[in-house]
């Protein structure tokens, strides 16, 4: 079964706000079985409009990476994103192993 994932880019407003994000996050991401690819870090836009923080989420399935997004407890620390960070998010299933 092809893996699933978060693709993020992010617009922090307001750092030391986003860290309740980031740790009511961790609540349903360890639920759901994610794992952590790349969260902030350097980067490089080469084409296109990009953010400062880019993220990658693998998750077990596509299904995991929705339910985990549709979950109330990432839809409870979404709603603390919301007021410090501007996203853009797509959940995308990944190639056949």
């Amino acid at each position: 079964m092809p893996k699933g994932y978060w693709i993020a880019h992010v617009d922090v407003r307001d750092a030391e706000a986003y860290k309740d994000y980031v740790a009511a996050s961790k609540l349903a991401f360890d639920k759901y079985g994610a794992r952590m690819l790349a969260r902030g870090g350097d980067y490089e836009i080469t084409e296109g409009n990009g953010r400062t923080r880019n993220v990658v989420i693998e998750f077990p399935s596509l299904k995991a990476a929705q339910d985990c997004y549709h979950s109330p407890e990432y839809q409870a620390a979404r709603a603390k994103r919301a007021h410090v960070a501007d996203a853009d998010m797509v959940l995308v299933e990944g190639v056949p192993d």
